[in-house]
């Protein structure tokens, strides 16, 4: 529910903006509102959960974003959406960055830890990936409203679920300290950062250059401040991990390679094959499909009997492969041929990837670090997703205004604009391969016994 509506809305623009009156880029704050402050909190809140107990954040998360997906779904003027939004980004860190030291608690044996983290990664990436699907057909068969309303019984039943069969937590205590300035740091520090790259497009690049020195220099006081806290946020030793750091450098190139593919990929649908938003929609299925089957019949499988690194590498494989061949979809290219098979072969990929890469991330962090090295993970998902949509976006614009000021046919210049887009996606997703290869590697029980 939390990732599915990091992009929900994606389909769902053009009714929005129509209904609210919304300017083109006043249009971005409804995907930006959400993301800044789900990107900016993570790190806090993770903390925090580790601090009052996981399940009392968890549960106090799920009820934010519900009652705050109703608000987005009963809004009607522009600064209530947005304002509702910011709230759904808020209760979605909450229980994002939590859970995955949640998940790694209770299911401590390997092969049991495997499959959790498979059957969590597939639930992620269906969510991830239906959320075209379903921003299409309920703005579509219904209105968009439905968008955000649709979250009031998922919410209820997930907050009920949590509440009678999670157990509860009572963490280390608030008395242990959260390091509140270095969270003040660390917190505007990223959320500075997620503007920065989703905004880029609208600003000079002066502008974006000091918001970005900005950054860093709030990103340099918070790492001083961990250095002498005699309780920092976050233990600059997590960063001694191999694991965790190169994990988070993958997955960011990773996210940015799929939630770009994800973005540019439904443009490509609409506005050069013609598709409606429900045909949009229809279209991207097969992968969450194709996703959740892999995952949850053949992940903790073949992680088990391979690797996560062996497995790792495969599944970036075949994004990088995927990849591609969508950057050849011509202007006048067909769904069945030019579009789903490069999307089935990035579902497979990440299929095995995300579920592997998860468990060597959560591998490097102690049980006590669980709640921030969690944060820590989904911190870079947004971030990374967040840098795919701006880069690439900005990339196939600019590349389709260029062509169309040099006397270029609107239709085949927008496509090129999109291969373009899908070809520097290749190429994240083939540093990731590369950088993983490289960090990621590690050694089996079987390999020494061989």
């Amino acid at each position: 529910m939390t990732i599915l509506d990091g992009n929900i809305v994606t389909v769902a623009m053009p009714a929005i903006q129509n209904d609210l009156g919304f300017s083109g880029p006043g249009l971005a704050w409804v995907v930006n509102a959400y993301l800044i402050p789900f990107g900016g909190l993570l790190l806090l809140v993770g903390r925090l959960g580790d601090l009052v107990g996981r399940k009392r954040m968890f549960t106090a998360g799920l009820a934010l974003f519900t009652a705050a997906s109703v608000l987005c779904g009963v809004a009607g003027s522009q600064a209530t959406l947005i304002a509702a939004r910011a709230l759904q980004g808020v209760g979605g860190a909450m229980t994002s960055a939590v859970v995955l030291g949640m998940l790694v608690t209770l299911f401590p044996e390997p092969r049991e830890q495997a499959r959790a983290i498979a059957v969590f990664s597939a639930v992620g990436a269906a969510g991830g990936a239906l959320g075209t699907f379903l921003g299409g057909a309920l703005t579509q068969l219904v209105n968009w409203h439905w968008i955000f309303l649709i979250n009031l019984p998922i919410g209820i039943v997930a907050w009920l679920a949590a509440v009678r069969v999670l157990a509860p937590e009572k963490g280390a205590g608030l008395g242990k300290g959260a390091d509140y300035p270095g969270a003040a740091l660390v917190t505007s520090a990223l959320m500075l950062t997620v503007y920065v790259i989703v905004g880029a497009g609208d600003r000079d690049g002066t502008a974006t250059a000091l918001l970005a020195l900005l950054a860093a220099a709030l990103f340099s006081g918070f790492v001083l401040r961990q250095a002498r806290a005699a309780r920092p946020l976050l233990r600059l030793r997590l960063f001694g991990s191999r694991l965790l750091s190169g994990a988070n450098a993958v997955q960011v190139l990773m996210i940015a390679t799929m939630f770009g593919f994800q973005f540019i990929g439904a443009l490509y649908l609409q506005r050069v094959l013609g598709y409606s938003e429900l045909a949009t929609g229809t279209a991207f299925l097969p992968a969450p499909v194709a996703i959740g089957l892999l995952m949850l019949l053949l992940s903790a499988r073949t992680i088990g009997r391979f690797g996560p690194y062996r497995v790792l590498l495969a599944g970036l494989v075949l994004i990088t492969a995927g990849m591609a061949l969508l950057s050849r979809a011509p202007a006048d290219g067909s769904y069945a041929a030019d579009f789903l098979p490069p999307m089935l072969l990035m579902a497979a990929g990440f299929a095995a990837a995300m579920p592997a890469l998860t468990g060597l991330a959560m591998s490097g962090a102690r049980e006590e670090d669980g709640g921030v090295a969690s944060g820590l993970f989904n911190t870079t998902q947004v971030v990374g997703g967040s840098l795919g949509l701006a880069v690439l976006s900005t990339l196939a614009a600019s590349h389709t205004d260029g062509l169309v000021g040099g006397g270029a046919e609107l239709l085949p210049a927008t496509a090129e604009g999109y291969r373009l887009a899908f070809r520097v996606a290749s190429l994240f997703a083939l540093t990731a391969l590369a950088l993983a290869a490289v960090v990621l590697r590690t050694r089996r029980p079987e390999d020494d016994e061989g």
